[in-house]
């Protein structure tokens, strides 16, 4: 007789071939297999979470920091239907994760259809792969494709449904299948020659630097580009820190669709060279049929847009493509980039009035500056979703990739927290913040928990206004009545010290610096509730910005 081995064990087998080092999630009794035989693995360790959507959020987290794909386990029907916001965060935000989900066994069952849901159907929209196990002996291939399909550009979600009848059987076919080697392609030099050569006529060439180029080469290459052709950069929120924003070249972020100073410092370019672009992102500026040259750099074809419509493309690994460039390109001396940098030097003016108030509740652009003089150069941030996102992408100066982790892409609320705690569990020697707003932190507070459990150090900063915002910003820039989003919150201190953690609650800007610094040089897990006024958003990102900018 051939030999066999339990189907839920070869599961096992499989990811830690691929090199899988956790598992997060919350099982369920169609899990039970996996579940034993995971207790088995000396090198694959499960993250207990409260809820299934922080299990996710993780993952993709473990993704989007390493390269390498985030694992993820739900049971079946709503422990599954908790991973689709999950799914889309990692597959719209380029994160590499597997997701694992039960079923009841689709051979023989007694239950009708109690908690069926076809999972692999609802998922296949947000995932770049979805598929169920028919058979214990195609799981080594079935793995095997998950991770490659996760891991390959762009990056994103797979899922496999592994039914408990499936789990459980003998497999003959079980060792793990052997990962390929494969590089990408590089870009084309007749491209590359056509693009150096657009940007060695033009006048003021600039560079945007997107979501896509946030690879481990990628800003190496940049930075060199940026070295030796003097051209600037700016950035869209999920290219932050690509490169050092200290660099005397960089020109802002793009926080706001259009009207900011960062904006015009693009519309006096009349060479865009766009870096990664991504069209889950907001555009970092909307392209006319003007004579603007666009060249777009990135690992696809870019997708025709009413705003994007580039005239040349150089497509390929990322990295390669700039690095080609930079050895062909000749600097031109004639180049002027005054008025471009002019326009940034008039936005850190202005923040930096802002940010020097000190008033009570908090105003925003001095919390940021706050933040970034508390968070030593390799600390990170991670940010929930809500109006405090556009000030910290405009005014947070990145020193290193992935140390600003923000949602530019599905934007959903309530990942700032298991994100954080991801990276603290990742770098446990790093500073580790997470900035959440109260309504978006109460989405997942449940994992407070988990953090305490995990002896996780790490800081969560709530910024309390007791409304929804992002959302009251936009209700009164479209001059409707403020209306239907405010609510009352929990004792943020107490609620804090229920999980036991440490709850502080901020009194002053003064007592914000103290409260930082406490919350960094000490271990544990801290809350700060911190009040905020955002009664000027509207004022300043709606009206100031686009003034200003149009008078330089």
């Amino acid at each position: 007789m051939a030999d066999t081995k339990k189907a839920s064990d070869v599961f096992i087998d499989c990811l830690e071939a691929e090199g899988c080092e956790y598992i997060f999630g919350v099982p369920g009794e169609e899990n039970l297999d996996l579940l034993d035989s995971l207790g088995k693995s000396d090198t694959i360790k499960l993250i207990l979470t409260r809820h299934e959507q922080g299990a996710g959020f993780m993952a993709a987290t473990y993704g989007r920091h390493t390269g390498k794909t985030g694992v993820c386990l739900a049971t079946l029907g709503p422990g599954a239907t908790n991973f689709v916001t999950s799914a889309a965060y990692a597959q719209l935000g380029g994160m590499p994760v597997l997701m694992i989900t039960g079923q009841k066994p689709i051979k023989k069952s007694k239950q009708g259809r109690f908690q069926i849901v076809d999972i692999v159907s609802l998922m296949e929209p947000v995932t770049k792969y979805a598929i169920q196990i028919a058979a214990g002996d195609n799981i080594p291939s079935r793995v095997r494709e998950a991770y490659r399909l996760a891991e390959e550009e762009k990056p994103g979600a797979t899922l496999i449904e592994l039914p408990e009848d499936i789990a459980e059987e003998q497999a003959s076919d079980f060792k793990p299948l052997p990962k390929s080697v494969a590089r990408r392609p590089s870009a084309e030099a007749k491209a590359v020659r056509i693009a150096v050569k657009a940007i060695e006529t033009a006048k003021s060439p600039v560079l945007v630097i997107g979501a896509g180029a946030n690879r481990k080469l990628c800003g190496r290459m940049l930075e060199q580009f940026v070295e030796k052709t003097g051209i600037p950069f700016l950035t869209t929120q999920m290219g932050k820190g690509v490169i050092d924003e200290r660099h005397p070249k960089f020109l802002g972020c793009a926080a706001l669709s259009a009207g900011d100073f960062v904006h015009r410092a693009v519309e006096a370019s009349d060479c865009i060279i766009n870096v990664g672009h991504d069209v889950i992102e907001k555009p970092p500026f909307f392209m006319q049929d003007n004579g603007v040259q666009v060249i777009h750099v990135s690992t696809k074809t870019a997708e025709v847009d009413p705003v994007y419509f580039p005239q040349t493309e150089v497509i390929g690994d990322i990295a390669n493509g700039i690095w080609q460039m930079k050895e062909d390109i000749t600097p031109n001396r004639s180049w002027n980039f005054d008025k471009l940098l002019a326009y940034h030097q008039a936005e850190l003016d202005h923040t930096g009035a802002l940010a020097a108030d000190t008033r009570f509740p908090i105003f925003p652009p001095h919390l940021v500056q706050q933040v970034r003089d508390c968070m030593p150069h390799d600390g990170i941030i991670c940010l929930d979703n809500g109006v405090y996102k556009i000030w910290f992408a405009r005014g947070f100066t990145a020193y290193l990739p992935n140390t600003v982790l923000l949602d530019n892409a599905l934007a959903t609320m309530g990942a700032g927290l298991p994100s954080a705690m991801m990276s603290a569990m990742l770098y446990p020697d790093r500073k580790v913040m997470a900035i959440c707003g109260d309504g978006g932190f109460m989405m997942n507070s449940q994992e407070m928990e988990t953090a305490v459990r995990l002896g996780l150090n790490m800081t969560v900063l709530i910024l309390r206004d007791d409304a929804y915002g992002m959302i009251r910003w936009k209700q009164a820039n479209m001059g409707f009545d403020d209306y239907g989003l405010t609510y009352g919150n929990p004792d943020f201190v107490q609620y804090a010290e229920s999980y036991g953690a440490t709850g502080h609650r901020v009194e002053s800007s003064e007592h914000l610096t103290e409260v930082l610094a406490h919350c960094r040089d000490t271990p544990g897990v801290h809350l700060i509730d911190c009040p905020v006024d955002y009664t000027e958003n509207d004022q300043i990102l709606n009206h100031d910005l686009k003034e200003l900018s149009a008078k330089l």
